[in-house]
């Protein structure tokens, strides 16, 4: 497993066992997990973002700290979010990253998640040109995310 993954859970423990809402030292969390603390910064800016559902405030200096809230809102509302979030291009990447957000917020199943990773991974676009790939990818995963909003 990757230390972004591990941070990432870990952090995401901490939420759930204070409801949501938890204070982190970056330096003091770093040095638990044996990483460094922009490993700490990376993770944050990539996966707790209020597209995914969280706010984050930071205080720096010696008693500095980073405050993640998670923020419980309507599932369609927060889709519709990610969708406008999304742009006119994405990379199977970031693609694979927001799905795999979604699936871990349980907003899309398992079976949702790997039909949709599958449909928007680089070797479904081989035959594609590859200056219009990220363009088509997006354009697709947003309209199968609308139509997973108006499906449920």
């Amino acid at each position: 497993m990757k230390m972004s993954d591990l941070v990432a859970q870990y952090i995401i423990r901490m939420l759930d066992e204070t409801d949501g809402n938890c204070e982190i030292k970056r330096n003091e969390l770093a040095s638990s997990l044996g990483c460094v603390p922009s490993q700490i910064n990376y993770v944050i800016t990539s996966r707790f973002t209020p597209e995914q559902g969280y706010i984050v405030e930071s205080r720096r200096g010696g008693g500095g700290y980073i405050r993640i809230i998670r923020v419980e809102t309507d599932k369609r509302v927060a889709m519709m979010h990610i969708v406008n979030s999304i742009g006119n291009s994405i990379s199977a990447a970031s693609a694979g990253a927001i799905l795999g957000n979604l699936a871990e917020r349980n907003m899309i199943s398992e079976y949702d998640y790997a039909m949709i990773t599958s449909a928007l991974s680089d070797k479904a676009y081989s035959c594609v040109p590859q200056d219009i790939r990220d363009t088509l990818r997006a354009a697709i995963l947003k309209n199968m995310l609308i139509t997973h909003v108006m499906m449920k």
